[in-house]
């Protein structure tokens, strides 16, 4: 005897547990930016951000949620028939089983993105994934918060996307793509903060420093003017 207590034969055994993610949002729009632009495209929005950007846009999922079986979350993006997929939050990582939906999205054959502050740990992404990583300038408040390991982690088909609301912030995104190259590691986008800087003005700025970077605008404010579900 080994001293281990046996179990009795008729006990079934235990369920597996479940996978699960707290989800705010499941919805079927036009992908707004990024190189997926202009796509039909599910996203699947995450609940929850350890961040708190100024310019945020999304703070309607930082609380609450439902929770949701991931099968079932990969079933209802099916069912759209789209051939993109965006997860996006809130801050998708900040729930690590986000890690378990974006490879079995994968594995039903999707494209997919991931919309990620840049502020946690990319490294176990699934390799196939899009990385949209948003590297926070000094405007946001939570550029102390950058990882900058994460560059070691990208890959060509990633992008890093430079949000910016000034003249500064804008300074700072041109030295950090040169300091660290990163326009030779993935793509890189600069975006302007809605109603902060004109995007004329920041096109102007991309030109005249001659920078290797896209500029771009987020269509569905355009088009939707940040109505949520869009």
């Amino acid at each position: 005897m080994n001293g281990s207590t046996a179990i009795p034969a008729d006990v079934p055994p235990a369920a597996p547990v479940r996978e699960r993610l707290r989800l705010t949002e499941i919805f079927h729009s036009v992908q707004g930016e990024a190189d997926a632009i202009g796509w039909p495209t599910v996203f699947v929005r995450l609940t929850g951000c350890p961040l708190r950007c100024v310019w945020c846009d999304t703070e309607y999922s930082f609380h609450g949620g439902q929770w949701h079986d991931i099968d079932a979350i990969v079933e209802q993006v099916a069912s759209y028939g789209a051939r993109h997929v965006c997860v996006t939050g809130g801050e998708p990582l900040a729930q690590k089983r986000c890690l378990i939906l974006l490879r079995k999205l994968c594995d039903a054959g999707f494209e997919v993105s991931l919309e990620t502050s840049g502020a946690l740990d990319v490294s176990n992404v699934d390799p196939r994934v899009r990385k949209v990583m948003d590297l926070k300038a000094p405007d946001s408040g939570e550029s102390a918060r950058n990882l900058w390991s994460n560059l070691d982690h990208l890959l060509p088909h990633d992008q890093v996307k430079f949000v910016i609301a000034s003249r500064g912030d804008f300074e700072w995104s041109r030295d950090a793509v040169r300091e660290h190259a990163i326009d030779s590691k993935a793509m890189v986008l600069f975006s302007p903060v809605w109603g902060n800087v004109e995007p004329r003005e920041l096109a102007e700025w991309i030109l005249a420093d001659r920078l290797p970077v896209r500029f771009q605008l987020q269509l569905h404010k355009l088009l939707w003017n940040d109505a949520v579900g869009h």
